[in-house]
């Protein structure tokens, strides 16, 4: 399977959509303990590596190119999040 069909299924799975939206919440809530890159760098790699890892798939392609397109899909999500957050901050006062 070409790479860009592996990341665009990955890009339009709901379940990792929704973990980048809910790494994003949590990272934010505890940006004073713990900071803000740091977990993001870490929640991106571990949904990255975990969904290849526990969901059955039917492909050939071994988990180090599953997780390594994950990694991109999960950084293109996170930075789609991350523009929606910042503008409805901007715009909410």
């Amino acid at each position: 399977m070409p790479l860009i069909e592996i990341l665009t299924a990955q890009l339009t799975d709901l379940f990792r959509i929704g973990l980048m939206i809910a790494l994003i919440i949590t990272a934010r809530r505890n940006v004073a303990a713990t900071g803000w890159v740091l977990p993001l760098i870490f929640g991106v790699i571990f949904v990255a590596l975990m969904i290849p890892m526990t969901l059955q798939t039917q492909t050939p392609e071994p988990l180090w190119r599953l997780a390594a397109v994950g990694v991109v899909a999960n950084l293109i999500i996170l930075a789609a999040v991350l523009g929606v957050y910042a503008a409805f901050k901007r715009f909410r006062g």
